[in-house]
């Protein structure tokens, strides 16, 4: 079968009559040449629309440099979790054998869902919902990945509110987590340089009762159900980053590309300063030796491929709808693979070079306390809000070793809370095409309302509220989501379109194995990850303090109210389609711009001809016959 395009003009013999359209300009016609098994030719033309990826996305806004698209994708995907997570899984499952599962992963799975959501957004050039136009049923994932974007937000600038409040107690003589001798320290606060108190397990250090009583106030709550008022201290913290966001965002790509030139680089130069420091430090070696030793047998638990998979699945970003925003204002012809491959890369060596840094100042502390690695090694908030500040606090010079690392944590953090708004931001004005005109309007909209809901994230018992979303917001429901987006693209656009899209853009189709992972290992990876995310599932929990029946009750529709949107929109979708029901289910899975197919009967990605599949051709890119039995031996992935 031949593909070609030619002006209506010289085909207007053989055109059958179209609706008029309501674009002006010129219209293309699609020649197909169809070899039946009696040798006999017959041609049949239809008017078809212009490609979305030329005349109707030429006014689309652009990158200003390739350099901002991959420092924002590189901001995003390498968060406070590269610092937090990696390296205690790594040093908690084996330590350098952890990294066998973990790359395992990354390459069945991390890299292809990577590529594919980058391939995805440029070639559509909308967000996350308007994507789903070459598969209009599954549109509900996109609405789904938004949410779960929005939900995250809720949270995830109240850490930065937290780093910042830090920072301006750092720029002070003595840090104030150095000793006990503060209004809100208990009778149970030792003293930084007391060893001896440590074991005990009624005593606490200064710098837990800082984060706990002095920044967080947690005291005066008794519980989720005993929330209490904003702290006006975080609530103001609070409002700089907002702020921030809004300005970084309120312009798009234009804004926010500047912004990540600061936001992404200035981690990597704190943290070689920071590990240039640490190894100075005695027992340094030792906390980097633990992070790296080697304990294949490890990798016969179960557990520990598990804690590979998860960080692979939340590490990249993928699912949030932020890397389809960012490549949507792409230039058409950009390599998303060599992209693909560079971020997904740099990503995972941050994670790994983060290591060191962590666990050389874990050394030190091990050492100085006369305790077991085992006992100062942690990870989420505690590492960074109270083991890492409680070792800076000890070395000389500590209000300005303290200074640069919360500007690490601000900028960790600011870069992905961007990634984080801009995916909703793209998402609703692509679908709702009138906010276009009111960007600045709708930006400061999704900020202000994602300031009110963090407002109850600040108050005394505003971690409880901070833990219940962490737990809930993006965990399965992310998993779903990304799980149902590649059912969407390999199994109902297929895969075979999909990497003649991707040549459309770069040149060359994506190689075997890239197709063999959309069609059938990431798909399988993630099914395994959603049951074993359920199978596993463990109620929220803060310290000692267990969330009553009512928060978790909560806590699940916060996550089944994201996931609902699949089926709740396919649903409207499939009743608001005319005709019958074979009519209905072919128009929900065809692209948008080829609907003028299912009025002639057929249903392209479906059809066959004496039982053979039948595929279409570009005569532009295919002039040999060698690459014709190439791309007829793609069909099935």
């Amino acid at each position: 079968m031949i593909k070609g395009r030619l002006p209506v003009g010289q085909m207007s013999s053989v055109v059958a009559p179209a609706k008029q359209s309501d674009t002006m300009g010129p219209k293309e016609v699609e020649l197909i040449l169809v070899k039946e098994q009696n040798g006999v030719q017959f041609t049949s033309s239809t008017l078809i629309n212009q490609p979305e990826t030329n005349a109707d996305n030429e006014e689309r806004e652009t990158w200003a440099k390739k350099i901002d698209f991959l420092l924002s994708v590189i901001g995003f995907a390498v968060d406070l979790a590269n610092v937090w997570r990696f390296p205690y899984l790594c040093y908690k499952n084996g330590g350098g054998a952890f990294l066998v599962p973990y790359l395992f992963f990354m390459l069945i799975a991390g890299m292809p869902l990577f590529y594919m959501e980058l391939a995805l957004g440029q070639y559509n050039r909308e967000g996350a919902a308007g994507v789903w136009k070459i598969c209009p049923i599954f549109k509900g994932v996109g609405f789904t990945v938004i949410l779960i974007s929005l939900y995250v937000g809720f949270y995830y600038n109240v850490i930065i509110s937290w780093a910042l409040f830090y920072l301006f107690s750092s720029f002070t003589g003595n840090l104030p987590w150095e000793h006990c001798n503060n209004t809100w320290n208990s009778l149970n606060c030792s003293d930084l340089f007391n060893s001896s108190n440590l074991n005990e397990t009624q005593r606490t250090t200064p710098a837990a009762e800082y984060f706990e009583r002095g920044v967080l106030h947690l005291h005066e709550s008794q519980g989720i159900n005993d929330l209490g008022l904003p702290r006006w201290q975080l609530t103001s913290c609070l409002v700089v980053v907002i702020v921030v966001l809004y300005f970084s965002l309120w312009k798009g790509v234009k804004t926010s590309g500047k912004v990540v030139w600061i936001t992404a680089t200035m981690p990597y130069m704190v943290l070689t300063v920071l590990l240039l420091r640490g190894v100075t430090l005695p027992g340094a070696i030792d906390g980097i030796k633990a992070y790296l030793s080697v304990d294949f047998l490890r990798l016969c638990e179960a557990s520990v491929w598990i804690d590979a998979a998860t960080q692979i699945c939340f590490s990249l970003g993928v699912g949030f709808g932020v890397l389809i925003a960012f490549s949507s204002y792409n230039k058409f012809s950009n390599n998303c693979y060599r992209d693909a491959i560079i971020t997904s890369s740099i990503n995972s060596l941050t994670s790994f070079f983060s290591g060191f840094v962590i666990f050389s100042f874990l050394g030190y502390m091990s050492q100085k306390h006369k305790v077991a690695l085992e006992e100062v090694a942690t990870d989420g908030p505690g590492l960074v809000f109270i083991i890492y500040p409680e070792a800076i606090a000890t070395l000389p010079g500590s209000s300005v070793w303290a200074v640069i690392f919360f500007i690490m944590l601000l900028t960790l953090g600011i870069d992905s809370a961007m990634g984080g708004m801009e995916s909703v931001i793209t998402g609703l004005i692509d679908e709702f095409k009138f906010l276009h005109k009111h960007r600045e309007l709708f930006t400061l909209f999704i900020v202000l309302s994602t300031f009110l809901i963090s407002l109850f994230c600040v108050t005394n018992g505003g971690i409880y509220v901070f833990t219940l979303l962490d737990h809930f917001a993006a965990g399965t429901s992310i998993l779903f989501g990304v799980l149902i987006e590649a059912i969407g693209i390999a199994w109902f656009y297929g895969v075979a379109r999909f990497s003649d899209d991707i040549e459309e853009m770069i040149g060359h189709r994506p190689g075997l194995y890239w197709r063999l992972c959309w069609k059938f290992v990431s798909p399988c990876f993630l099914l395994f990850m959603v049951v074993v995310s359920f199978a596993t599932f463990k109620p929220p929990y803060y310290g000692t303090y267990v969330f009553p029946v009512w928060a978790n009750m909560i806590g699940w529709c916060i996550a089944i109210s994201s996931m609902a949107l699949v089926p709740i929109y396919a649903i409207y979708k499939f009743g608001s389609l005319p005709g019958t029901f074979r009519d209905k289910l072919a128009y929900a899975i065809t692209p948008e711009k080829e609907h003028h197919l299912v009025e002639n009967g057929e249903v392209r990605q479906f059809t066959n001809i004496d039982g053979k599949h039948r595929h279409v051709l570009k005569t532009e890119k295919s002039t040999d016959s060698t690459e014709s039995l190439q791309r007829q031996n793609d069909l099935l992935f």
